[in-house]
């Protein structure tokens, strides 16, 4: 049996219509969660993730709280299995869904501070445009030196999310972003993908979502974790609350730091992933890392239940 699971909690791009339509019909307790979440809201968000329509759920201040809300029901279903995590992470926005399952965060506040967050992050987009761009193939440290050398007269480019050795997502005003993808490409990248996104995440461009953000959180109440939790910005377990509550706020504008992320947990023990939540995204990726893992997702519920003998926590 396994003894030693780590679960991931995916962030934004993840979503789509119908995300957590399942876990509400299979669990009470989850479709009670959707419930709560439409009185907290004060509109029926889950109605919005059932049914969409898809460019309502692609707003930012829509989507971060969907995610979360996603993640919190798929919980559920892992949870009334028996299953219980050793350690957790969150990519972005899905680190408020590991402090919440690692009882850091109760429901209603984790809710509450990632609809401000989804807020704050669209004001800054509006303010200040920027974009996003995954780069594969190239070295991340190289790519830091072409965000370096394309960051002059104003322009601003930045690593975002360092996903794995052969992705970097960077981030930051557009016209910086298309000359480091041109220089991406110049210095032997595989392929550039500009994406579709409403802002430059995790960069200095989001610097007052983040002081906005840090503000709030400081006045929002955080509990010791009862799981360990590694955290974005430096790729660390944590417990302590001072702690989550500082790093949460670098996060915004600081790059996710998702392979270290992974390798930690590998490097601690885990014998295997489960992505609670919105997609595949991340089990992907934890796939990839290391092939001997057992990878699963909640929104492939029926592998979990097969190998429910192997993963489930019976002490």
């Amino acid at each position: 049996m396994v003894k030693r699971i780590s679960f991931l909690f995916p962030g934004q791009g993840s979503q789509y219509i119908g995300m957590a339509k399942e876990a509400s019909s299979a669990s009470p307790k989850a479709a009670a969660l959707l419930e709560q979440a439409d009185r907290i809201m004060g509109f029926p968000l889950s109605r919005m993730m059932f049914e969409g329509p898809e460019e309502k759920l692609k707003e930012t201040s829509i989507t971060q709280p969907a995610l979360f809300l996603a993640s919190a029901a798929a919980l559920e279903l892992v949870k009334e299995r028996g299953i219980k995590p050793e350690w957790v992470a969150g990519h972005s926005v899905g680190e408020y869904a590991a402090l919440y399952a690692a009882g850091v965060l109760g429901f209603e506040n984790a809710l509450r501070l990632v609809r401000a967050r989804g807020e704050a992050m669209h004001e800054a987009t509006q303010q200040t445009k920027g974009t996003m761009a995954a780069i594969i193939g190239l070295d991340s440290a190289r790519l830091t030196e072409i965000c370096v050398l394309v960051s002059q007269n104003g322009e601003v480019c930045a690593p975002a999310n360092f996903n794995s050795g052969s992705q970097t997502v960077i981030a930051g005003t557009e016209k910086a972003v298309l000359m480091a993808m041109e220089k991406a490409k110049e210095a032997g990248a595989a392929k550039t993908v500009q994406l579709n996104v409403a802002g430059a995440f995790h960069s200095p461009l989001m610097s007052g979502a983040a002081q906005k953000m840090k503000t709030i959180i400081e006045s929002t109440p955080f509990s010791k974790a009862i799981t360990p939790v590694v955290t974005n910005v430096d790729a660390q377990l944590t417990i302590d609350p001072d702690e989550f509550k500082r790093k949460l706020s670098q996060q915004i504008d600081h790059p996710v730091r998702w392979e270290e992320s992974l390798k930690k947990l590998i490097a601690g023990g885990t014998d295997a992933f489960i992505e609670v939540g919105a997609g595949t995204v991340l089990s992907s990726m934890a796939k990839r890392l290391d092939r001997q893992k057992l990878v699963y997702a909640t929104d492939d519920m029926p592998s979990i239940d097969k190998d429910f003998s192997l993963i489930a926590d019976k002490n």
